[in-house]
């Protein structure tokens, strides 16, 4: 579930606009991630992650969109609920340092922009549609992205955990300069 995270901030981050690179403000940007464990709500986020954003929403054919989430880096603050994300059987980042995405495929839709890509989180590489907004301002851009995904199709989580984060919403929020 925690996999599915990561991913969803490099896609947004890969949201800004301008035939050109941006450079992501890592200070106002943040990939986070929200689950429900036995009917309780629980949030965390993945502090070790980059993204190379290249987009112009004028010319949406060469846009390309590169994140990396080290799985390591996840967490929620509770140490029981982040040993389980963390184990063997659950993002296991010791066999898979990390989840990516790529997007070489951006479309403009009513509701914004979605990240056409591959999501690849512990082992598991799955073709994913990324919804996003995003809004430039000069040379600064704001992308969100919310996206559900459900943790067993990567692999995640054992038979004892259950419907314990059956699904892991990413949320992403992403700030960038236009690269010079």
């Amino acid at each position: 579930m925690l996999r599915y995270a990561f991913l969803l901030p490099l896609a947004l981050a890969a949201a800004p606009a301008s035939a050109q690179s941006w450079q992501v403000d890592r200070a106002g940007s943040s990939v986070g991630f929200e689950t429900t464990v036995s009917g309780g709500a629980v949030t965390g986020e993945f502090s070790d992650w980059t993204a190379e954003i290249v987009l112009d929403p004028a010319d949406l054919d060469n846009a390309t969109i590169s994140a990396r989430v080290l799985t390591s880096s996840g967490t929620t603050g509770n140490g029981q609920m982040d040993s389980s994300m963390l184990s063997d059987s659950g993002l296991n980042p010791s066999e898979y340092e990390a989840a990516t995405f790529v997007s070489e495929d951006i479309r403009a839709t009513d509701e914004g922009y979605e990240a056409h890509g591959t999501l690849d989180m512990a082992g598991t590489a799955r073709d994913i549609v990324l919804p996003f907004t995003l809004a430039i301002d000069g040379g600064r851009a704001v992308a969100d992205s919310r996206y559900t995904l459900a943790r067993a199709e990567y692999g995640v989580g054992s038979s004892s955990w259950g419907s314990a984060a059956a699904e892991v919403t990413l949320v992403l929020h992403i700030e960038a300069d236009a690269a010079e």
